[in-house]
């Protein structure tokens, strides 16, 4: 499938900024998703579109523009999103609704815009980058845990509703990986004096595990292949996400647990 049209969104760092690059070398027309083209840094071979996957109107227009430039979406990379540090209790309404309204609102906006063009053309494939965290929970991570659960139920059923138009979804899901989003985690804005011991503890947990965590090549690379190779319904990329699907799959629910709280420091 080289020559391909590729949406990917969020290009400006992290994941979505090696995808656009794996898709170019791989001879794909690309078009890179950001929400200020001025200040991001060009990307080789990728052609960027100004874009928030927050706001309806300019999603409609990204898509509209890149419609109107290849003529055709073979595929969409919803790759944009944003985490949170805090305890459940901490977060606030507002704050989970921003989060949801990136992780998982932005990938229905952007699927929105572009089924229509995938059911004309009779073919697409929605790659949706979802996370370990889609299946296991994290402490401190309620909220992106809960959407990224989100995102796995909306893709399985989307890919049911969809597939007789010749389209199939798919879900690529990281461990830790060494990007600035996970560098920089933001934390919720409360403090709880109850929380606060252990809330450090996995903080301080979790940055160990993304400083030594791979860069985000090899997510890349499973993204590229989820999207121009066979179909299936999860990618994990090697290594520690892969292991975490067969813990999950095939051990008691009862040493995964005590295995998850030991990795966040609270075992």
């Amino acid at each position: 499938m080289s020559n391909s049209s590729v949406v990917v969104t969020g290009v400006s760092s992290g994941i979505g900024r090696a995808a656009a690059e794996q898709f170019a070398k791989r001879g794909c027309r690309v078009f890179g998703t950001v929400r200020n083209p001025a200040t991001t840094q060009p990307i080789p071979g990728v052609e960027l579109v100004e874009m928030d996957v927050r706001d309806d109107a300019s999603v409609r227009q990204g898509i509209q523009a890149i419609i109107a430039r290849a003529e055709r979406i073979d595929v969409l990379v919803n790759s944009a999103g944003v985490t949170l540090l805090g305890a459940t209790e901490e977060t606030s309404i507002a704050e989970a609704q921003a989060l949801f309204d990136t992780n998982v609102l932005g990938i229905l906006r952007t699927t929105q815009a572009v089924l229509p063009h995938m059911r004309e053309q009779g073919a697409g494939r929605i790659v949706n980058v979802s996370s370990v965290l889609g299946f296991l929970p994290a402490p401190y991570m309620g909220l992106y845990s809960a959407s990224k659960h989100a995102v796995e139920g909306l893709s399985e059923t989307l890919d049911h509703e969809v597939r007789r138009f010749g389209i199939r979804v798919t879900l690529v899901e990281p461990s830790f990986t060494r990007t600035n989003l996970d560098i920089n985690a933001p934390e919720t804005t409360a403090r709880i004096a109850a929380y606060a011991s252990e809330r450090s503890i996995v903080s301080q947990a979790i940055q160990k595990n993304v400083q030594k965590a791979p860069l985000p090549d090899g997510v890349a690379a499973t993204i590229v292949e989820a999207a121009l190779g066979a179909w299936k319904m999860r990618r994990t990329p090697k290594g520690e996400a892969t292991l975490l699907r067969k813990l999950r799959r095939f051990m008691p629910m009862g040493p995964v647990d005590a295995g998850l709280r030991k990795t966040f420091g609270i075992g």
